[in-house]
């Protein structure tokens, strides 16, 4: 199922690189593109985006204003949003509104990177919520049982609970396993998204790790983190400062 992204930006050269980005990512429909607030009013009205990159001044209403409007007379799940702007200034205003990120202009492409990551995991929890509060899908169900992973050669099959983590190695990805270490051509992208519902979260932007295996985690420098895996290596593996509070949430409600 492709992520429906609309952006919102009035801001030609900024609107490009955006564009760029998002097309980057091989699971994404990109939805027209609106230049101010109204336009983005309408063209959700239309479209129904999952996320919205938004810029925060826009003509004739901002939009930080847009998204409240969006929210306000949206009966089922809103989109999420990921603000962005040249001005540090209105970071507050957007986590009012419960932004899943913001971004700085000029775009940095491994930032962009760790927003959407968050764009993922966040729409995998509300898919998962919503099939088991329909009663028609329980997570357990709506989650894969078995992976079937191409290593060039032969067709392996996995189950999730096999997986330690995984990361890419110049153009293949490793799945390091209880057993092997896997070498397959999928993107650590298109591997996260076969995932999506269960307990595998990014904590950096090239790694994806199985939270049911971290042993610990310690304090790096400039506010990132190591989680030291159960795997004989004793592996660790970076978290990034923007990852490190969501891994935390999530291992808490595990607990």
């Amino acid at each position: 199922m492709k992520i429906r992204v609309l952006i919102a930006e009035d801001e030609q050269l900024a609107k490009e690189e955006l564009v760029y980005l998002i097309e980057e990512q091989q699971d994404v429909h990109l939805c027209p593109c609106a230049e101010n607030g109204q336009q983005l009013i309408d063209l959700y009205a239309i479209h129904r985006p999952d996320v919205i990159f938004l810029d925060v001044q826009m003509p004739q209403f901002s939009g930080i204003e847009a998204a409240r409007r969006i929210i306000t007379h949206e009966r089922g799940d809103a989109p999420l949003f990921v603000f962005t702007t040249a001005y540090d200034e209105y970071a507050l205003q957007a986590f009012e509104i419960e932004a899943v990120d913001y971004l700085l202009k000029p775009f940095d492409e491994a930032r962009f990177q760790q927003a959407f990551s968050r764009v993922r995991q966040q729409l995998s929890r509300r898919f998962v919520q919503n099939a088991a509060s329909d009663g028609t899908r329980s997570a357990s169900s709506t989650a894969v049982s078995k992976l079937l992973v191409d290593d060039g050669e032969k067709t392996v099959v996995l189950t999730p609970d096999m997986i330690y983590y995984a990361v890419p190695n110049q153009r293949a990805l490793e799945i390091h396993t209880k057993e092997k270490v896997i070498v397959s051509k999928m993107t650590l992208q298109e591997f996260e998204q076969r995932l999506a519902g269960l307990t595998f979260f990014r904590t950096h932007r090239s790694y994806l790790v199985n939270i049911n295996y971290i042993q610990e985690i310690t304090p790096w420098f400039n506010g990132t983190s190591n989680v030291t895996l159960s795997d004989k290596e004793q592996t660790q593996i970076p978290v990034s400062r923007s990852a490190r509070k969501e891994l935390f949430r999530l291992l808490e409600k595990q607990a």
